[in-house]
């Protein structure tokens, strides 16, 4: 079952349980994937689908971030719940160590050494790494690489 149809699945579950917060969350998910597949007339596979899941969860982020500055601690409260279940449908996330040995790998396919080739490698590690780790974190990982 591909993650589309998995997330459809869960609006009809959320639905005969009555769990309004939740069905929320996936009609919101379900409206920008309906979007992003009628802008580009396109059907979304599994990668499509996390790339826009990973995009609502930055945002969330930000939100909350947001929130928590401007001293709304309820509504911080609500995105991070929204968070916890949009990251339900991302794959198991990569450790450190895991991260630090892509990084490597690529850095090392592509020959770079300094932090002109940082636009290549990080389209490469992006890649990998689709949905499995915070791409904010994984910048600046490979920036300190590149840069030390």
């Amino acid at each position: 079952m591909s993650l589309k149809d998995q997330i459809l699945e869960d609006v009809k579950q959320a639905m005969r349980a009555g769990d309004k917060a939740r069905l929320k969350t996936l009609r919101m998910v379900t409206a920008a994937l309906k979007q992003r597949e009628v802008d580009e007339r396109i059907e979304l596979d599994d990668t499509a689908v996390l790339a826009i899941l990973e995009k609502m969860i930055k945002q969330r982020r930000e939100s909350a971030e947001q929130y928590r500055a401007g001293q709304r601690p309820e509504l911080a409260e609500a995105e991070e719940a929204e968070i916890a279940m949009l990251q339900a449908y991302l794959p198991e996330p990569l450790s450190d160590a895991e991260i630090d040995q892509i990084i490597e790998g690529v850095i090392g396919e592509l020959g770079v050494a300094d932090m002109s080739g940082m636009g290549q490698v990080m389209a490469q590690v992006k890649a990998r790494v689709q949905g499995r780790a915070d791409m904010r974190a994984v910048s600046g990982r490979v920036r300190d690489r590149l840069s030390g």
